[in-house]
C-alpha cells in the first residue's frame, strides 16, 4: 500500500500538450547581483519564440526580477552560499504565458514566515516612507494572475522551496502572430 496517492506525473517535455511550449529551465546563483542575467535571459528566451510587444515584455521582465530578487531576499537561495533559484518559462495554452521563480526553501536564520505575501496592513503614510515591500504588490498590478505554492505539497516536505509563479495574458496582436 502505497503512503502518498498515486496521481499522474506532470507533462514535463518540452512541448506540453495543449500545444504550448516549455523552454529548458534556467538555473541561477541566488544572488541579487545576477539579477541582470535573469532580465537578460528572460528576454532572450521569449524572442526565440514569440512576438510581443515591447510594453508586455518589460513588464514581464520586471516582475520576473522582482521575483527573483523576493527568492534571494527571503529563502534559503539567498543565504547559503550553494544557493540556487530556478526560472520557469511556458505557454502552457496559446496567449497565455506563465513563468515561475523556485528557490531553495525557508530560511531558518529568521523567526519570521519567509512565504510570499504582498503588504496590506499598511496606511497611506507607511506606504509613502516604506522603502521596501512593494514587489509582489506590482506582480500583482502587471500580471494577469500571479500565486505562490510548495515545491512538493506534502506535510512532511514544507520548508523544501516555493514556486512563485505569474501568468501574463498575451494581446491578440501577439497571439494571432503566434510562434516565431
Amino acid at each position: 500500500m502505497a503512503i502518498v496517492p498515486h496521481t499522474p506525473a506532470l507533462n514535463h517535455t518540452n512541448n506540453p500538450p495543449s500545444g504550448g511550449h516549455r523552454w529548458e529551465c534556467r538555473v541561477y546563483p541566488g544572488q541579487l547581483s545576477h539579477t541582470s542575467r535573469v532580465r537578460t535571459d528572460l528576454n532572450t528566451d521569449l524572442n526565440r519564440l514569440l512576438t510581443l510587444p515591447s510594453e508586455v515584455r518589460e513588464e514581464m521582465v520586471l516582475c520576473v526580477s522582482e521575483m527573483f530578487a523576493n527568492a534571494c531576499e527571503h529563502s534559503r537561495s539567498g543565504r547559503d552560499p550553494e544557493g540556487r533559484v530556478v526560472r520557469t518559462l511556458e505557454t502552457p495554452v496559446p496567449g497565455l504565458v506563465r513563468v515561475s521563480i523556485i528557490d531553495d526553501g525557508t530560511r531558518t536564520d529568521t523567526t519570521t514566515d519567509s512565504l510570499p505575501r504582498v503588504p496590506r496592513r499598511r496606511t497611506r503614510k507607511d506606504w509613502e516612507q516604506a522603502e521596501r515591500g512593494r514587489g509582489l504588490l506590482m506582480v500583482g498590478h502587471l500580471a494577469s494572475r500571479w500565486g505562490f505554492r510548495p515545491v512538493l505539497d506534502f506535510p512532511f516536505c514544507q520548508g523544501l522551496g516555493t514556486v512563485i509563479w505569474a501568468e501574463f495574458t498575451l494581446p491578440a496582436s501577439a497571439t494571432a502572430g503566434g510562434t516565431r
